[in-house]
């Protein structure tokens, strides 16, 4: 558990860890080219860590040096048979995207996770695989992992995601590497857009239209250098907490900025928070900047459409923010929030209705109704990393003291979260 009071002004600079849906796909994609990918400013969170453990297990060598990563690739044919389950922890990322390689190699495997992966919807990725002619099955009936993986040649598809996910857009794109033909998923939304960069980056045959996103077979993947940039998921709590805590002024350096993921940024000005982007940069496709913010007077604003996948995971952050917001917040479209580690919607809902705050859950998402003082109270994180990161920042505008419970779990994607934090607070 953690206690956490109302703060000071918060100020300084800060560089926050590296971007968690980069971290992984470097890991995966350097596994499967040729040659030796370096990667810098790799995110070594509890997820990232479960993805580097699934490729030792199929034979990749990959070397943790203390500023960066080594992974020696063996090609897009060279895996091998894991020797037991491969277990990936609390991050769907790894149990979504695996599968897409999985299922096309020559040999069987079984994957697994922890209590929260084992309640995660995997239909989403099981029906585009059997359509392209992958084995694949959920060993407990519901769709859900333990999954077992029958590795076997693979047709190409033409699939229409129900869903704007770049978790099932990239399973669909990494199986299509082993496709006898081109692959394509088009969505309603366009999710974000690290798989398709990284991969064209590495040598894959790649075209993109619109939210279809269309790749070939059997490409020569080379390794590469790969910098990852900050976590704007990540830095979107420090912003947050910049934006509610009057008298801060904070310098976040390094941040990712890819169009894709960007949502959080537009909503900050749309809420009249005050926010410079400064020091642009480009590496592999990916934007990078440093984020200055300030304390502003905040009103609601109105989040919907094609703007939720671009800030799914800050949505819980961005509730917080609401709820210190003069005016009425609504936020619509946020369904895919119901399953993620927790179901985010209810439980934002239910911590912030209890310091104080007027808002009210919708089927697919919730109005929060600015401006009322909020207390402490005691939180439960429910073992959501990005749970008790809101409630840790919603404590520092509220009146007295927040108990988060299981606060550690942090550690999923931010295990120096509460030490930062700390930091902009002296």
């Amino acid at each position: 558990m953690k206690f956490i009071h109302t703060a000071k002004p918060l100020k300084g600079e800060l560089s926050v860890p590296g971007d968690k849906s980069i971290s992984h796909r470097a890991v995966m994609f350097g596994s499967l080219a040729s040659g030796t990918t370096e990667i810098t400013h790799f995110l070594k969170g509890a997820d990232c860590l479960s993805t580097i453990r699934c490729f030792r297990q199929m034979g990749v060598e990959i070397e943790e040096q203390k500023d960066r990563i080594l992974v020696r690739g063996r090609g897009l044919h060279g895996l091998s048979a894991p020797s037991s389950v491969l277990d990936c922890g609390n991050s769907g990322t790894t149990t979504r995207l695996i599968s897409g390689i999985l299922a096309g190699q020559s040999f069987s495997s079984q994957l697994t996770g922890d209590a929260s992966i084992r309640k995660r919807p995997m239909g989403r990725i099981i029906r585009p695989l059997r359509q392209m002619g992958a084995s694949i099955e959920s060993l407990s009936g519901n769709d859900c992992a333990p999954l077992r993986i029958e590795g076997q040649p693979l047709h190409a598809i033409s699939y229409d995601s129900p869903v704007a996910s770049a978790q099932v857009k990239s399973c669909v794109l990494l199986a299509g590497l082993y496709a006898d033909g081109p692959t394509s998923v088009t969505e309603p939304a366009l999710s974000r857009n690290h798989t398709e960069l990284m991969l064209s980056s590495l040598g894959a045959e790649l075209t993109c239209r619109g939210t279809t996103a269309t790749i070939n077979p059997e490409p020569v993947l080379t390794g590469t250098s790969i910098h990852v940039p900050g976590d704007i998921s990540s830095a979107a709590f420090f912003l947050a907490a910049g934006l509610m805590v009057p008298g801060s002024e904070i310098l976040l350096k390094n941040v990712g900025i890819n169009p894709t993921r960007d949502g959080i940024l537009r909503v900050i000005r749309a809420m009249g928070g005050s926010l410079e982007i400064l020091n642009r940069t480009n590496s592999g496709g990916e934007e990078a900047a440093d984020l200055l913010v300030r304390s502003s007077s905040l009103h609601g604003t109105v989040l919907e459409g094609e703007l939720i996948p671009t800030l799914i995971d800050e949505i819980p952050v961005i509730a917080v923010l609401a709820a210190f917001a003069e005016g009425t917040t609504i936020i619509r479209n946020a369904e895919e929030l119901k399953v993620k580690e927790s179901n985010r919607l209810d439980i934002m809902v239910d911590g912030l209705s209890r310091m104080g705050a007027d808002i009210e859950g919708t089927d697919d998402g919730m109005i929060i109704r600015g401006g009322k003082s909020l207390h402490g109270a005691v939180i439960d994180s429910h073992l959501d990393h990005r749970i008790a990161m809101s409630f840790a920042v919603a404590a520092l505008a509220a009146d007295g003291e927040t108990e988060i419970l299981d606060a550690d779990c942090v550690n999923i994607s931010y295990p120096e979260f509460y030490r930062d934090l700390k930091m902009l607070l002296i």
